[in-house]
């Protein structure tokens, strides 16, 4: 059970649910083609985000994993600007969709979406690592944001 308790399990699910919703409530719209062009830049930049955070993972040799166990604190690339950038482009991805979607009653699954990610990941793992890295991962906090 805990192999599908993964962020992209949660960010799957939930962008069934914002599409679900677009096609339950068609006559509700954001309007214009803003929201298409503003959804792809979020999704765009949800998967940069990402890409830039493995790539970084994988330069320091740990596992971006959930539920696994880190080899490493990392503190370069774009972890120097936030401690949790796979979880912030998911949350770009999510809100891309919706607009993509033009699923105007689909918006509060954003800030659900993210109650869900640090319930269940962001704060277990931030326990994990304070633990793990004491000192060293008090002074990241201290320097760097949970989110931007």
């Amino acid at each position: 059970m805990k192999r599908i308790d993964i962020p992209p399990v949660w960010l799957a699910a939930f962008l069934y649910v914002a599409w679900s919703l677009s096609n339950a409530f068609p006559a509700l719209s954001f309007g214009g083609g803003w929201a298409e062009f503003l959804a792809g830049i979020l999704i765009g930049s949800g998967i940069v985000l990402l890409l830039l955070a493995i790539v970084e993972f994988r330069k320091h040799k740990t596992t971006f994993i959930p539920h696994e166990t880190a080899t490493a604190l990392i503190q370069s690339g774009i972890f120097k600007r936030s401690r949790n950038p796979i979880y912030l482009g998911d949350m770009l991805i999510l809100a891309g969709g919706i607009l993509w979607w033009d699923a105007v009653v689909a918006l509060p699954l954003v800030p659900i979406f993210l109650w869900v990610i640090e319930k269940r990941f962001v704060i277990p793992e931030e326990n994990k690592l304070r633990r793990q890295f004491r000192v060293q991962f008090a002074a990241y906090c201290a320097k760097t944001r949970r989110w931007i």
